[in-house]
Formats: structure tokens, sequence, C-alpha cells
């Protein structure tokens, strides 16, 4: 039997249409996906889409739609990034599936038999933007920090609660026993100082006659569950749980990968309702900062300082944005991104870096090695550098190492010029191009998580000892 391994993105939530922010998220988790693949793992890449709330159910309102037909067409956007980005995910999740909406109602009900479900009349500021209710010390001169345009609402109903403070101890003990739970690791400190503050219990359900879009509540028809709730169920749904538990056991725990605005969720709120409904733990979270726009402020769809992806990858090519994404965008930090940037980068990196470097050795190649070289006896083996950033998810640095390899090929070749030797000592030459071949295996070798089409075409020029079609070949 194969190894396995799951891996999950969050679920973009369909109020507004694919971003680059998010685009940040699902490349990230393609790299380590194609990654596991590589090591012979059967990798379970999750992604899919979060439809209930509130801000959906709005959304649809203003577009005189119903909820359902408004999120069966973001749906089908969101699943057009699988192409537009390249990417490797095997399974697309929607929280409206008939699978899902069950599951989520048995975890509902298995919350209940631990005793951690209540009801109680309570008031609360909230934030539509986040779909969170905020205490005082979370708010920025009196407004959610993450959505400052939305003024916040003062609710007051009867809802369902979940026992979050019941938790605390046993998530102190879990973050204790499991230092790399949470990368990197200040953000891991951060999650363990917000369980050491003290847990409250958080509400989990809505009134039907006022926000109708959502999860029925199990034997209560007046409340539909909240959409945190609901949607964190998706992690265990996409993999059988609770008909198939086959299936679960092979796959489960998950590698997650989430914003840092979803910190508290994923790590704590979501740990402790696993836990509440006789699960175990996530295996790890990796947490990225924010795309950030113009004077520093998160690019989200609520802000409206978005930049469509699909645009992106259609004028630079697909690689360019995943190369921008991974190498020149850190990632645990927020990093801006500007097309001057990305233009930058372009010219830089790809068509004047590796482009250039590829092309040279490929045409010293075809004019000095007739036969080329041959892939199969070149004895491959990865820095161990490499592979220990991609582990710790620090792509940048990864990169780091690919682009070093890339310098010291244009540097071997400005040193030792081979087509000046050629003149004189075709044998030497012939040597200095065969390693030069090598190198630019190396390096497609090393792309192939990153910037797969551009990895498969270096090959196949390899391969076939012939200079490549451009690389990089932007739209004006």
């Amino acid at each position: 039997m194969s190894k396995k391994i799951y891996l999950t993105t969050t679920l973009p939530y369909v109020n507004a249409e694919p971003h680059v922010g998010f685009a940040l998220e699902i490349i990230q988790a393609d790299v380590v996906a194609r990654r596991y693949a590589d090591l012979g793992y059967e990798v379970f890449f999750n992604f899919g889409t979060d439809e209930h709330g509130q801000k959906i159910y709005e959304k649809a309102l203003e577009a005189g739609l119903n909820p359902q037909t408004y999120t069966d067409g973001f749906a089908v956007k969101f699943d057009r990034l699988k192409t537009a980005l390249d990417l490797t995910y095997n399974n697309f999740i929607r929280t409206t599936d008939k699978h899902h909406v069950m599951s989520a109602q048995e975890f509902w009900n298995r919350c209940d038999m631990a005793g951690d479900i209540y009801k109680k009349k309570y008031a609360v500021k909230y934030c539509v933007g986040c779909e969170l209710e905020k205490t005082d010390s979370e708010l920025q001169d009196g407004r959610c920090p993450i959505h400052p345009n939305k003024d916040l609402e003062l609710r007051e109903e009867e809802n369902y609660f979940f026992r979050f403070s019941k938790y605390q101890d046993q998530l102190t003990s879990f973050f204790d026993g499991h230092p790399n739970f949470v990368i990197p690791d200040f953000r891991y400190n951060e999650i363990k100082k917000f369980v050491a503050g003290g847990l409250e219990d958080f509400s989990i359900s809505r009134l039907a006659k006022k926000m109708p879009w959502g999860v029925p509540v199990p034997n209560d028809p007046e409340q539909v569950m909240y959409v945190w709730f609901d949607a964190l169920v998706n992690y265990v749904s996409a993999i059988g749980w609770p008909d198939d538990m086959d299936k679960f056991h092979s796959l489960w725990p998950v590698i997650q990968f989430a914003g840092k605005d979803n910190l508290r969720q994923q790590s704590a709120m979501w740990q402790a309702m696993l836990i509440s409904a006789g699960l175990p733990p996530s295996k790890q979270i990796m947490i990225h900062g924010f795309i950030t726009g113009t004077g520093g402020q998160k690019m989200s769809k609520s802000l409206g300082n978005v930049i469509n992806p699909f645009e992106m990858a259609e004028k630079y090519g697909t690689d360019a944005l995943r190369y921008f994404l991974l190498h020149e965008v850190t990632p645990f930090e927020d990093s801006p991104f500007t097309e001057e940037r990305m233009r930058e980068s372009y010219n830089a990196k790809l068509a004047n870096g590796l482009g250039n470097l590829t092309s040279r050795v490929m045409r010293m190649s075809e004019n000095y090695l007739p036969a080329g070289v041959d892939i199969s006896k070149i004895e491959y083996s990865e820095d161990s550098w490499y592979g220990s950033f991609i582990d710790k998810y620090e792509f940048n640095k990864a990169m780091d190492l690919i682009w070093k390899r890339i310098s010291d090929a244009d540097l071997f070749i400005q040193t030792n010029k081979p087509f000046e030797v050629w003149k004189n000592d075709p044998d030497t030459a012939r040597k200095m191009v065969g390693e030069l071949v090598e190198s630019v295996y190396y390096i497609a070798r090393m792309l192939a998580p990153f910037m797969p089409e551009t990895s498969k075409k270096i090959l196949t020029a390899i391969k076939e000892n012939k200079m490549p079609s451009p690389l990089f070949l932007r739209k004006e």
C-alpha cells in the first residue's frame, strides 16, 4: 500500500470573484502536493467553495437570484482556477453538497452528545465581513481591523453556543506537545497566547427567519448553522466522514493551509470542535500572510482592491504568476502585489534569467553535441536544503537555491566562454556544454513543483536536444 497524505486549503467564500490573494494559498498547497507526489505518496488534495452565510445570502438577493443558483455560478468560476493556475487538486467540495450537509449535521450531533452545545440569549458586536463576533479587545477605533469599511452590527437573539471554554486546558496541552503544529513559529506563539488568555464560548447558529441560507440545525427548524461551524466540517466530510470510515482513517489527519486571519478559527476553534466530536486534531497548519495592495492594505474582495489571477495568468503566463507568488512573495509575512512588480520580476528573473540561460545552453548543445545529453545517465540527487525548505513551507528559499544555480551557470558561461573554446579545443568545449546541460537539467527538475509547465518544456528540449520554444512570452 502506498503512503498517503491529505492536504487542504481553506474554502474560499463565494461572495465575489477569485482574487490573487487566495491564489497564493492554493499555489503554495499545490507545491507541497506535487512534492509529496514526487516522493511516491498518494496525495488527496482538497479544495472547494464555502457557500453558506449572511454575505452569500445578501449577495444573492442583490443579484436577484436564489442562493443556490448564485453559488452554483461561483463554484464554476473557482473550479476554473485548476486550469488557470495549473493545480493538481483532486477533490472539489462544495458546502452545499448533500453529503457535506449530512456530515455537518452529524458533526453537530456528536458535539451535542458530548455536552458541548447549548442555547442562550446574547448581545454581541458582529462583523458581517468576517462572519464573526468581535470583542472590544479585537477592535481598532471601534471597527474590525480586517474590514474597517464595514459598520459593526449589534445583535441580540437566541442561538446555540459551543463550549469553547471547556477546551482551554486540552488545547494548551496539545500545543505544548506539538510545537510544529502551527507554522511559522510566531503564529504558533500567537495562538498559544490567545488560548492562554482564556476562551469564550462562541455562537454556532443563526435564526432561520433572519438568515435562512445555511445548514439546518438538527431537530430545530428555527435555526441554521453558523457558517464557520458548517464550513470547517468540510475537512472531514471531504474524506468520507462519517459514512466511509475506512477512507477517513486512511487519510486523516490533514495538513491545512490558511491565511493569518483564519488563525483562531483553524488552529483553536476547529481543533476544539474535532476533540468534541471524538476525532483527532489536524496534523499541521501552515499560516500564510496577506497579499497587500496600495498602502499595504490587505487585498480582499470585501475591500474591493483585488487583482484578478485569471488576467495575470493570461497576460504573463501561469508559471510566471506561480513564480511571483512563490519566490517574490514571502510565505508567512504580508507582501505587496502590483502589476509593475510582476512585470519587473518577469523580465529580470524569467525572460532574461531562466529563459535566456536555457536558450544559450540549448543552442550550444544543438550546435556542439549532435547526440545531445542522455538524460537517463544524469545522476540527479536533490539538494537536501531544497527539500528541507519545501518541508518547512519556505518556498522562496527553495527557489533561491534554483536561482543560485541559474546564476552559477551564467557565470560559468561568462568566465569560460565555451563558444570561443570550441574554435581551438572542441573536446573541452563539448565537455563544458555537457556540464551546462546537466546544470539546466537540475534546474528543470527542481522547478517541477513550482513551475511545472516550464520544467516540462526544458526537460523536453534537453531530451530532443533542440532549442525550446520561448519559455516566457508576455502578451501586451
